[in-house]
This record gives C-alpha cells, structure tokens and sequence, in this order.
C-alpha cells in the first residue's frame, strides 16, 4: 500500500497534540470523522463502509446521488445536517459552528459542478485545520486564500473525469500547501484505485485506504 509522510513546506506550521481526532475513509468520495469529545461527523456518505456509527454532524457537498445517502446514517437527535443549500445562500458562504467545531462553507466547482450548487468545506476541530475541497477542479480560493493559511489535511479529488486529474491534484496541493494531502474520489464506480494512489506523489502526499481510519 502507498504511504506518505509529510513534514510540510510551511514554516511555523506546528499543531498542538490536543486530542485524538479520527478520519475514516470510507472510499470514493465518503470520509468520517471522530473528533476528541466523540462529535461523529459524516462527509458525503455514500461508499463503502463506517456507518455503524450515529451522526452528529452530515455535511453533503452537492446533490449527486454518489455524495448525498443520507439514509445510509443512523442520526442521533439533534443531527445536524448541512447541505450545499444552506451553506451557499445568495453567493454568501455560510460558517456554522456546533459546539466546538467550526464548518465555513467554500467554493467547489468545475465544468460538472456549477459553482451556485456545490461547496467544498473547511472543518475546524480539536485544533485542526481540515479542507475537504468536495468535486472540485483548481479554484481561486486555493490560491488567494488556502495558500496563505495553516491546513493540516486537504482532501482533494483526483479521478481526472469529473474532477481534477492527478497531475492537477498534485499542483493543488503544492499550491494549498497543507501538512497532509489525502486523496480520494480516484475512479468513478470504484471505492479506491491503487494505480492512481501510486501517481500521487507529492511530499504532503497521505494515501489512506478504504476501510482505514488514522488518527489525525
């Protein structure tokens, strides 16, 4: 299995141990996280597997059936589920925060996602600094702003047909310039491909597995 450890290209960019916040990658474009205080949150479930856990937090990054399975997740009450809709209202990105976790809403887009229906999400917890760029090619955003801040994980996609390919995830990445770079959403149909984890190669570069959870 590919690996990857990053060091990272910015300076200064040192996290605190506060917790013990877990990512589950479930394949394709579905990912869980577990913060600290347990706050389970799903992102885009769809695929594979880890959805015996109950749901705090659902975030959905737009409305095509391969990111939105709600039905998937058992919710515990007072679930909170926030969709591209309620995040982008009017052109204005939306910031929630749900007890000590922040999710600012950002742009996600490219010639099969419109821009007005599709978010990517920025994911503040346990002192972590998390970018989940959802079905997405190169933005502005990663240029004007991500570069100049401190993410810990960008998760980008790489399938090269509905989304950036590989050789534009891995511009992104230099450009995000994030302490870890996971990627996933690699073949349309498939959990996971080996052969594209294989060209990600970057030295933020963190190849998670189906079925994997890693402590962030």
């Amino acid at each position: 299995m590919p690996t990857g450890h990053a060091t990272g290209h910015k300076t200064g960019h040192i996290r605190e141990e506060l917790g013990m916040a877990k990512f589950l990658f479930q394949g394709h474009g579905s990912y869980r996280f577990v913060s600290s205080e347990g706050v389970v949150i799903f992102v885009d479930p769809f695929a594979g597997e880890g959805y015996d856990k109950k749901a705090d937090i659902i975030l959905i990054t737009h409305e095509h059936h391969d990111h939105n399975q709600i039905s998937l997740i058992t919710q515990n009450s007072g679930c909170r589920i926030l969709r591209a809709s309620d995040m982008l209202v009017e052109g204005s990105y939306q910031v929630v925060t749900i007890g000590n976790i922040r999710i600012e809403a950002v742009p996600a887009y490219n010639r099969n996602h419109d821009k007005s229906k599709c978010v990517g999400y920025r994911i503040q917890m346990d002192g972590i600094e998390i970018y989940g760029a959802g079905d997405t090619s190169t933005t502005d955003y990663m240029t004007e702003t991500l570069s100049q801040e401190k993410i810990d994980y960008a998760i980008l996609p790489t399938d090269g047909i509905f989304n950036m390919g590989t050789k534009e995830a891995i511009k992104c990445a230099e450009i995000i310039g994030a302490l870890h770079t996971i990627p996933i959403h690699m073949m349309p149909g498939k959990l996971f491909s080996k052969r594209r984890a294989a060209k990600f190669v970057t030295p933020s570069s963190k190849i998670v597995v189906p079925g994997e959870e890693i402590t962030l």
